[in-house]
């Protein structure tokens, strides 16, 4: 009498128990994934979660997506740059070995310029860096930064991760001066201006910035 009346409350406790464990399972998050996301407002929670480091992306013109919302058959835009967006966070951003806490970036080191992906640069219209002409398409931007000067470079080797650059692809290059912010950025921005020659791309973390010539054909 007892297994024939108690088997339903067996099945029961067993499928709560499984449920459970399930649960318990496909919510939990490896630590490198945990570094790397900030949860919305459930802790464990993947769909419900941003990235550290916010994707964004700069147009030139700027604003052109609200102006072709305007103007609908508006031209292409001349230029795009899609990045994340690392913070600060009190860290030291660049460096060398004669500090003694870890920088974010060392000197003279391949730097992804942001974080995550490699940061990729569309250009709609024929353009020139340092005297290369580059045709429209998508490309990579990195750099190697220095304390005095940061090396700009254009790279076709897309959908790549991090670090992982391989240069013999690199299509253009150019040095640029180091300009010494009067105002702290906390998290590095990159955005179009324009210029006199075509428009500058504009590189800006922390105390610093960087000013990349892009010249219109």
């Amino acid at each position: 009498m007892f297994l024939k009346n108690g088997l339903p409350i067996v099945f029961f406790l067993i499928s709560v128990l499984v449920f459970t464990a399930c649960r318990q399972q496909m919510n939990t998050v490896p630590d490198d994934i945990k570094t790397m996301r900030i949860p919305v407002s459930v802790n464990d929670s993947l769909i419900l979660s941003i990235d550290r480091s916010p994707m964004d992306m700069s147009y030139f013109p700027e604003n052109y997506p609200k102006q072709k919302m305007m103007t609908p058959d508006m031209a292409n835009p001349v230029a795009r740059v899609i990045y994340s967006r690392p913070k600060k966070s009190g860290r030291i951003i660049f460096g060398d070995s004669s500090i003694s806490e870890n920088p974010i970036q060392r000197y003279g080191q391949v730097w992804r310029l942001g974080a995550n992906e490699a940061t990729e640069i569309e250009f709609f219209k024929p353009v020139s860096i340092n005297g290369k002409k580059l045709m429209p398409g998508r490309y990579i931007i990195y750099c190697i930064p220095y304390p005095d000067r940061w090396k700009i470079v254009i790279n076709e080797n897309l959908y790549s991760w991090g670090l992982h650059i391989d240069k013999t692809k690199d299509l253009a290059d150019m040095e640029v001066p180091v300009i010494k912010n009067n105002i702290e950025i906390e998290y590095f921005t990159l955005l179009f201006q324009n210029s006199t020659y075509g428009c500058d791309l504009i590189m800006a973390w922390g105390d610093i910035k960087v000013v990349l010539p892009i010249n219109f054909n």
